[in-house]
């Protein structure tokens, strides 16, 4: 963004900017299953690109599985496993369900 307001990817004023909506489209996300040191389980979600705000997504992962989790190497950890509620809150933070693949 530059400091005159105005998104250099979209050309839009930032508070209309949509490139972020539009990177949430865009994604093909991975969701998987890890088994840690001494049997602890953890779930990585991958693919999910620099143009949207990583932090915020995991932050809402995190209060809605009541969870603790990290973001590192462009991948996202979370404590435990949550295979099977992870899509269904991306697909609450506008990613489409088509495009994120759990396995």
């Amino acid at each position: 963004m530059s400091e005159s307001g105005i998104c250099q990817k979209c050309g839009l004023p930032q508070d209309l900017c949509i490139c972020e909506t539009m990177a949430r489209e865009d994604e093909k996300i991975r969701v998987s299953l890890v088994v840690k040191r001494f049997g602890k389980k953890a779930t990585v979600i991958e693919g999910i690109s620099s143009d949207v705000d990583v932090r915020n997504v995991l932050k809402e992962l995190k209060t809605k599985l009541a969870c603790g989790g990290t973001f590192k190497n462009k991948t996202i950890e979370l404590q435990g496993n949550h295979m099977t509620r992870v899509r269904a809150i991306l697909v609450k933070l506008g990613f489409q369900t088509e495009k994120i693949e759990v396995s």
